[in-house]
């Protein structure tokens, strides 16, 4: 039993480092992220350089996990980015970045229900013989991540951890065969001639969005035994650790087949390349052991983004920018209920939507969706790196400059620089949907509209209930504000 206020806040304090990496890793889904995103990188973007894209991003992502840990020490909200913004740049500003997470965490979310569900169908079909379709495959698996996302929290940490760790051990083996059995040289792919091409921008579009998760560390905060320290541990642990994955698998694959081949055969085999190299080095038993766990990789992705949303579905409905109903949470086991309940409906909603339109779960609704949020999830990293700049300008206190000012700059600068690229790569990113008009504008322009219908409700609030404005991304951190007057 939890000492929190049902209605009003979270569980108790339970998760330390070890968990939130779990939960932040497991977002990312290792072993389904470099299966599946990196496998469509090389076969959309047509670019041998993937894995030096990963190189160059793994520094920017750190860059923006030095403001974003140095905010944690004095904002703990279940609400993460928004609070951080709220403080470091506006109230508003903060409620439109809290509008565009939630559209960009519940895009996610649903684009992966619609991969899993092709995902177990067409393991049945190749192991069974069955004709399953997708969709009824992706509504259980909503219901059952709906019912996991009102469990006890830490009780979904151990869950995570076993599954990560196994994807982990399973990509450490591919390496090893893949680097073991070189059909090129392993340099090709990390020279710069082989990123910087007419490519360039969709392949640093598509390797931002393989990374997607690593951000939410600090949506846990308020469920930390420390939260001071481990959201930046974890957060740096996380960035770290796919990093290691990224660069090693989609280099292991471009060697192990040829860089001259490796986009050829990423077109032709999309996921199977993966587990067509692990049968053809270790027996067709690992190949199927390894497809299992990319099944429960995408489980683990499903039931990590569904605890994010939901805990922004909660703190948003705390600080009256959505119905207070949203801020329930169970008596029982402290998780915030109501939170999981519209995250669940979303999930229900839009799939069965592309179900009744017969879109294809992979290159509509998981495409879609997909770019949808990392284009999102970009927007916000900029707005929270700027947001740190701000925020310290008003408290210099004990922050060195370089975690005050001089990273989050860098940062903003540069992933201002990926998110230009994602835009004008639109298109590409969209595959043959791109060169529909209403998509290549319109999927960005719902962030612009969750944004501005953000900004327009905490507008609104500062005219009728000025008190509830004012509350807009919660109190901070008095004991750490204190040490650094």
């Amino acid at each position: 039993m939890g000492t929190h206020t049902p209605g009003r806040g979270l569980g108790t304090r339970r998760l330390g480092a070890a968990q939130i990496v779990f939960f932040v890793v497991a977002a990312a889904g290792p072993l389904y992220a470099i299966a599946g995103g990196v496998s469509a990188t090389y076969a959309v973007t047509g670019s041998v350089g993937v894995p030096l894209s990963f190189v160059l991003l793994a520094p920017v992502l750190a860059l923006f996990g030095v403001g974003y840990a140095a905010m944690s020490r004095y904002i703990t909200n279940a609400g993460a980015f928004y609070p951080y913004v709220a403080h470091g740049i506006g109230r508003s500003a903060g409620t439109a970045v809290a509008y565009v997470t939630v559209l960009a965490y519940s895009s996610i979310q649903t684009g992966v229900f619609g991969l899993f569900g092709l995902s177990v169908s067409t393991w049945l079909n190749t192991t069974f013989g069955t004709d399953l379709p997708w969709w009824p495959i992706a509504l259980l698996m909503v219901l059952v991540v709906g019912v996991g996302g009102v469990l006890r929290i830490d009780l979904n940490a151990k869950v995570l951890g076993v599954a990560l760790g196994l994807e982990v051990a399973v990509l450490a083996v591919l390496n090893f065969g893949m680097f073991s059995h070189p059909a090129g040289n392993a340099l090709t792919p990390l020279r710069p001639s082989s990123l910087f091409t007419a490519g360039v921008g969709a392949v640093f579009a598509f390797s931002i969005a393989v990374f997607l998760g690593f951000e939410g560390a600090a949506t846990y905060g308020e469920e930390c035994r420390d939260p001071r320290r481990t959201v930046g541990r974890a957060t740096y642990i996380a960035i770290g650790l796919t990093a290691v994955l990224y660069i090693a698998s989609s280099l292991g694959l471009a060697v192990a087949t040829g860089p001259d081949h490796v986009v050829e055969r990423a077109t032709a085999e999309g996921p199977g390349l993966l587990f067509g190299l692990g049968g053809q080095y270790f027996g067709t038993a690992f190949a199927d052991t390894a497809y299992v766990l990319f099944l429960t990789s995408q489980c683990a992705a499903l039931l990590s983004f569904h605890n994010a949303a939901a805990r922004y579905f909660f703190a948003l409905g705390r600080e009256g920018l959505l119905p207070d109903g949203l801020s329930r949470t169970s008596k029982r086991t402290g998780a915030p209920i109501g939170g999981s309940l519209v995250q669940t409906t979303i999930g229900l909603v839009v799939v069965s939507v592309f179900a009744l339109a017969g879109r294809d779960p992979f290159t509509d609704l998981f495409t879609w969706t997909g770019v949808t949020a990392s284009t999102g999830v970009t927007i916000i990293m900029v707005a929270v790196s700027l947001s740190v700049i701000g925020f310290f300008r008003r408290r210099p206190g004990r922050e060195t400059w370089w975690r005050r000012a001089g990273a989050p700059a860098l940062a903003a600068v540069t992933l201002t620089a990926v998110l230009v690229l994602i835009v004008v790569n639109f298109d590409v990113l969209l595959g043959p949907a791109g060169s529909i008009p209403w998509l290549r504008w319109g999927l960005p322009g719902l962030l612009v509209l969750a944004g501005l219908a953000g900004f327009l409700r905490a507008e609104a609030l500062r005219t009728r209930k000025p008190e509830v404005y004012a509350a807009i991304g919660g109190p901070l951190r008095d004991d750490e504000l204190a040490e650094t007057r």
